[in-house]
């Protein structure tokens, strides 16, 4: 699958960039691939969290120690992410210099404050039906937890509820499957939409921008490969096992689109449905490491164009608000322009200084969004090490998972966390 992903990436490029009118037609295929992906994201996030807190319901320290290991994890890892971000504004000063109008507009009544009271309280649906209609994920997350801890309660009584959520799942892994067939093509669409759509004048008067930025995934890649190692996981096996989900997440900009996937992926690949359950969908709203970088480093590229010295007071004010900012906006509209909003108000900046970088927003969303997924899968296999789950082999894997795997012979199932260095 990675290599036809590459394939239409390479493909639709080329294709958008020698026929441009044509390319910009080509959109509708990966809009409608993302609309498939987002009709099985909410019944198998349901189906998959309700049987993961079943499953660790009745040990709930256990289930305690998974939420804590990975919440501890998310908070290391934000912390990285922004201080590689402004390290490097440090070093290369891209803002410096740069004499820039608007590239681009930004959201009509875009918020520069959380409103974390509303927030929280968005936490609890009052109608969970509605809220999964809407495709709120942090709700339905919560909702299927208590439920996963009441139906534990209640033993042999939640038996045969368990086997029909245990058979939705399979049904939407089932599913998945059908629609991840047409990724290549899908693909192929957005990037010959992209390459027609997005002049090259506005991403080289911004490129320094983007090439620093890209630099820090970089970087921050090597520290999820040095913890890897650090605790005997194989860091390329587990980069390669992964691989498919992350160009997902690359060329099309959504995290969101790439959990059905992931969350299949890391299931062959030996970790326990107790942790992916539990830890993706709490990763998929807390653990934005792209985007944390992001902001960190668009914040200090934007107060060096406004002329602004920059002081130790400014640098902590952008590590403690963009470390606050960028968790929990999964559900925001506009989630990374919100958050970035938030810290370049902290600072004292205008909201009107992010249209100087939103016309090249959609290159730094590809690689946010794809250093998200890899985030989020290296999240995974570290709560699995840490947070003393029960051996995979104990989890009863999906028939469809085994059926994909005889009959695709790609991506075998095996257990990276023994496999190499383990």
């Amino acid at each position: 699958m990675p290599w036809k992903i590459i394939v239409g990436l390479l493909g639709g490029l080329a294709f958008g960039a020698i026929w441009p009118s044509l390319g910009l037609n080509l959109k509708f295929f990966g809009t409608f691939f993302i609309q498939c992906i987002q009709m099985v994201v909410i019944p198998l996030i349901f189906s998959s969290v309700t049987l993961g807190v079943w499953k660790l319901g009745a040990d709930l320290r256990r289930l305690a120690r998974v939420i804590g290991v990975a919440f501890v994890w998310f908070l290391i890892a934000g912390f990285v992410a922004i201080v590689i971000g402004i390290g490097l504004d440090a070093i290369f000063r891209p803002g410096l210099g740069v004499n820039l109008v608007n590239s681009g507009s930004i959201p009509q009544g875009l918020s520069v404050k959380m409103d974390w009271f509303r927030f929280v309280l968005d936490l609890i649906p009052s109608n969970v039906i509605a809220a999964m209609a809407s495709q709120h994920v942090l709700p339905t997350v919560i909702f299927a937890m208590l439920l996963g801890l009441a139906l534990a309660s209640i033993g042999e009584r939640s038996k045969a509820l368990m086997h029909s959520l245990e058979g939705l799942m399979e049904a939407m892994f089932v599913i998945t499957r059908w629609i991840v067939a047409l990724t290549p093509i899908a693909v192929f669409g957005i990037m010959a939409w992209l390459a027609a759509s997005q002049g090259r004048t506005t991403l080289l008067a911004l490129g320094k921008l983007v090439a620093t930025l890209y630099l820090g995934f970089f970087l921050l890649w090597c520290f999820f490969w040095i913890v890897l190692a650090c605790f005997r996981m194989n860091p390329r096996k587990i980069t390669r096992g992964v691989a498919a989900p992350m160009l997902l997440g690359f060329t099309t900009r959504s995290s969101e689109a790439t959990l059905p996937l992931m969350m299949e992926t890391l299931l062959r690949l030996g970790v326990s449905q107790r942790v992916v359950s539990v830890v993706l969908p709490l990763g998929y709203s807390f653990n934005l490491d792209g985007a944390a970088l992001y902001q960190s480093l668009a914040a200090l590229f934007l107060v060096d164009i406004y002329g602004i010295h920059i002081t130790a007071t400014l640098v902590i004010t952008i590590v403690a608000t963009t470390l606050v900012a960028s968790k929990g906006l999964a559900n925001v509209p506009s989630a990374s322009l919100v958050a970035l909003a938030t810290v370049t108000h902290a600072i004292g900046l205008p909201v009107e200084a992010l249209a100087l970088i939103t016309g090249v927003d959609v290159f730094m969303d590809m690689g946010r969004t794809a250093t998200n997924v890899y985030g989020n899968a290296v999240a995974a296999f570290l709560v699995q090490k840490l947070g003393d789950v029960a051996s995979p082999e104990h989890d009863v894997i999906p028939a469809s998972l085994a059926s994909l795997d005889r009959e695709s012979g790609e991506l075998q199932p095996r257990n990276v966390l023994r496999d190499g260095h383990a």
